[in-house]
C-alpha cells in the first residue's frame, strides 16, 4: 500500500516507522511548510496535523479522488463540509477521535455502561481526560467521543468542560469533563459514575503512540479501495444495541 503522510510530526514518524514494517511504503509526507515525494502516487492518505491544517489536507485528499484516514481532532465543526465533499466526489473518508484499538474498544464499553447504568438515577458520571503539555484542544477528542457514547442514554443533554467558575446548576445537569495537562502523558481517560454509597470507574491509559499509529494504518488498509464513509466501529466490527 502506498501512503501519503499528511503531518509529519511524532505521530506520521511513528506511522512511517510501523508501515514500512508492515510491508507499506511512504511515498509522500509534508508538514505546515515543507513536502517530500509524489502525492498523486499515493493509494491512501493518513493525516495527523493540526486542527488549522486539517481541513485543508482531507480536502486536498478527496479532491484528488485518495483515500483518507484522519486522526486530528479539533476541528470537527467542519465535518459536515468534509462528509459533502467526499459525497460529491465519490470519496473514501474516516475520521476518529482516537485510533488506538484500545480506545475503540473502551468507546464500546463505555456506551455498554452507560445503558446499563441508566435507570440508576443515583449515579453521576463524569468524565477525566490527562494528557501532555503541548496538547492544543481541551476536552481531547476522545473524551468528547466518550461523553457522546453516554449521553445516547442520559438524561443530560450536553457536555461540558468543568472549570472553577461552573455554576453548581450547570454542573449538576451537564455531563461534566476534566481536562489536565501534565509533563509526558501519551492519554488517559477515566469514565466514573459515583453516588453517596460507591463509585464505579473505569480506564483507558495509553503507554505509548503506536497503538495510535496501528489503528490508522489498520484502518487506512480497511479504506482502500472502498467508497464512503466509515467509523472505526465499521473498521473492526463494533456493534452496540440501541
Amino acid at each position: 500500500m502506498k501512503i501519503a503522510l499528511l503531518g509529519y510530526g511524532k505521530m506520521g514518524k511513528t506511522i512511517e516507522k510501523l508501515a514500512l514494517e508492515k510491508g507499506h511504503s511512504v511515498v509522500f509526507k509534508s508538514t505546515s511548510d515543507s513536502s517530500e515525494g509524489n502525492f498523486d502516487e499515493a493509494e491512501v492518505a493518513i493525516e495527523f496535523s493540526s486542527p488549522e491544517a486539517a481541513v485543508l489536507n482531507i480536502s486536498k485528499a478527496l479532491e484528488a479522488g485518495i483515500p483518507i484516514v484522519s486522526g486530528t481532532t479539533g476541528w470537527l465543526e467542519k465535518y459536515g463540509e468534509m462528509v459533502n465533499l467526499c459525497e460529491k466526489r465519490n470519496g473514501s473518508f474516516i475520521t476518529a477521535s482516537n485510533f488506538s484499538i484500545g480506545v475503540n474498544l473502551f468507546f464500546s464499553i463505555n456506551e455498554y455502561a452507560a445503558k446499563l447504568m441508566a435507570p440508576w438515577k443515583e449515579y453521576n458520571v463524569s468524565v477525566e481526560e490527562i494528557h501532555h503539555l503541548q496538547k492544543k484542544d481541551a476536552p481531547s477528542g476522545t473524551a468528547i467521543t466518550i461523553a457522546e457514547g453516554i449521553l445516547k442514554h442520559s438524561d443530560k443533554k450536553d457536555w461540558k468542560l468543568k472549570t472553577s467558575h461552573m455554576s453548581a446548576a450547570a454542573e449538576e445537569n451537564s455531563l461534566n469533563i476534566t481536562a489536565k495537562r501534565e509533563e509526558d502523558v501519551k492519554g488517559t481517560h477515566i469514565v466514573s459514575y459515583d453516588s453517596e454509597i460507591d463509585t464505579i470507574s473505569f480506564k483507558h491509559e495509553a503507554h505509548s503512540r503506536e497503538g495510535f499509529a496501528k489503528g490508522a494504518i489498520l484502518a487506512a488498509e480497511f479504506l482502500k479501495d472502498k467508497k464512503g464513509i466509515f467509523t472505526m466501529k465499521d473498521v473492526l466490527g463494533l456493534t452496540i444495541d440501541d
